[in-house]
């Protein structure tokens, strides 16, 4: 045992009891986070415009506040954007973390200097629950890869900007410093493909122990591992490999190729990270579900998933919320952020402590490879590519294929019955592809960095929606068909109608 472990652990256990002493008095901690935030923003255009003065209670705060997402806010996030001070907050965030928009493009999240070290702290305490709970904290003497987006970070209107991985890969603590992998340069590389042959090379003959990424990238790697060691499972070619962190996608279906991949299980810790804040973390390999982190700057509040689009929907705070229940998230934050809808739905297994599963997406998205990819977005790039060739579409959905039957790279898959069809369908293919990636700078990413091929596109024979809604039980009334799934479960029902294939 090295040193960093030996005292890991004394450290470990320290923190960890802080944290579940939070957990423990999970309300009052909200009720205090909530009455600063009111404070301190009060004097914000966003506090002045919404009255913040006047507001005492919860029940206050929501006659003034509306919920919105960013979209709605757009005009206070384009005012801090533009280098303009105390609009969401007093002064000016030290970061934007840039990520994919909808409507609007690229979105820019503010990060302050009050709400960083909650996304830097909260990743080190569930590496610290771990070593708490299992006494395993040898991974701190090894090497330590962190597959995330380049550092170097670009100014906009004098505010650093840049991806949040990358953001956060300047505030790694000055002792795993030494341990961090890969080297900058090598993380600056733009080229996915290009900057993990050069992870490969850097880290191949070392003492690689922890392993941290989004799923498809961390296969990615491993696969160009496995090549270069003429087929030799991870666990040979990184004997002390023991834990594995994720998040931004749904790790279970991957789960089954990364373990063959390593050759054996591994303890995994699962984290809740988002631009707007660090939400939660699985703090037990024994409990299921996430510890939701109600002491980190944010005050929560919940809308049932089936009121949301009611004119009046029910708005609670932490203190109502029901077990088994999806919730769409809202967020109060300490960046500036005030009855902001991050678009994702949670439900709750525990209140003692308050532990939730992060279930999806308030409206239809693939993310199955963290590119989030909406119905606006998809809808834009085939209607784009019709108009241009002259196509007419009848019904269309599209699905996530993440293990070809081919073996080849991940991609989505298009089922388009036509009315009109093109002339030429890899042609009509490759210009949605080309549109679509002109959307969403993720899907763009992870088709340049060779993760995702370019769509595929199947043809339908006609009347197929119509024959699939019926089969369901679904034709007519106010049924549609779902523009797009995380999952496969209407693109499997769909396949026997494919009338054409891609060569």
């Amino acid at each position: 045992m090295g040193l960093k472990s030996l005292l890991a652990k004394p450290f470990a256990k320290y923190i960890t009891k802080k944290v579940k002493k939070d957990a423990s008095i999970a309300l009052v901690k909200q009720q205090q986070i909530f009455n600063t935030l009111i404070a301190t923003a009060k004097n914000t255009a966003f506090g002045t415009d919404h009255k913040f003065s006047s507001v005492k209670t919860y029940e206050d705060f929501k006659q003034q506040v509306p919920v919105r997402d960013y979209e709605g806010l757009k005009h206070y996030f384009d005012r801090t954007a533009n280098g303009e001070a105390n609009v969401l907050w007093p002064g000016k965030p030290i970061y934007l973390a840039k990520t994919s928009g909808t409507t609007s493009g690229v979105k820019y999240i503010p990060i302050t200097k009050d709400s960083i070290p909650y996304h830097i702290n909260s990743a080190r305490n569930a590496l610290l629950g771990y070593i708490a709970e299992t006494g395993h904290a040898d991974f701190v003497d090894g090497k330590l890869i962190f597959l995330s987006g380049s550092p170097a970070l670009d100014k906009k209107n004098g505010i650093l900007t840049g991806r949040l991985s990358g953001i956060v890969n300047h505030h790694v603590p000055g002792y795993l410093r030494g341990n961090q992998m890969p080297s900058y340069q090598t993380n600056c590389i733009d080229d996915w493909e290009q900057k993990v042959r050069a992870i490969v090379q850097e880290t191949l003959h070392e003492n690689m122990t922890l392993i941290s990424g989004i799923p498809p990238w961390v296969q990615m790697y491993f696969d160009l591992l496995t090549e270069l060691n003429k087929g030799q499972k991870i666990k040979d070619i990184f004997p002390n490999f023991s834990l594995f962190v994720y998040g931004g996608v749904n790790f279970e279906p991957y789960r089954k190729k990364i373990e063959e991949s390593i050759g054996r299980k591994i303890n995994t810790i699962e984290t809740y990270p988002a631009s707007e804040g660090f939400i939660a973390y699985q703090d037990s390999q024994r409990e299921k579900g996430l510890l939701l982190l109600t002491n980190n700057g944010m005050f929560y509040e919940f809308i049932p998933v089936e009121e949301f689009f009611n004119e009046n929907p029910t708005r609670i705070s932490l203190k109502d919320v029901e077990l088994n229940t999806n919730y769409v998230l809202i967020l109060n934050t300490n960046a500036g952020l005030f009855g902001y809808n991050i678009g994702d739905t949670v439900k709750f297994i525990s209140k003692n402590p308050y532990r939730i599963l992060v279930t999806g997406r308030i409206k239809h998205y693939i993310s199955a490879f963290g590119e989030h990819v909406i119905g606006e977005e998809v809808e834009h790039a085939l209607l784009y590519a019709a108009k241009e060739t002259g196509v007419e579409i009848t019904e269309f959905t599209v699905a996530p294929q993440v293990n070809p039957p081919n073996k080849g790279l991940p991609y989505h898959e298009w089922f388009v019955e036509f009315n009109k069809k093109p002339n030429s369908l890899d042609a009509f293919a490759l210009k949605v592809d080309e549109a679509l990636q002109q959307k969403n700078i993720y899907y763009k990413d992870l088709i340049a960095g060779g993760i995702l091929r370019p769509l595929v596109l199947r043809s339908l024979k006609k009347t197929a929606f119509v024959e699939y809604m019926k089969s369901e039980g679904k034709l007519g009334g106010q049924n549609k068909v779902p523009r797009l799934s995380n999952d496969r479960n209407i693109a499997d029902k769909l396949t026997p109608y494919i009338e054409s294939q891609p060569k």
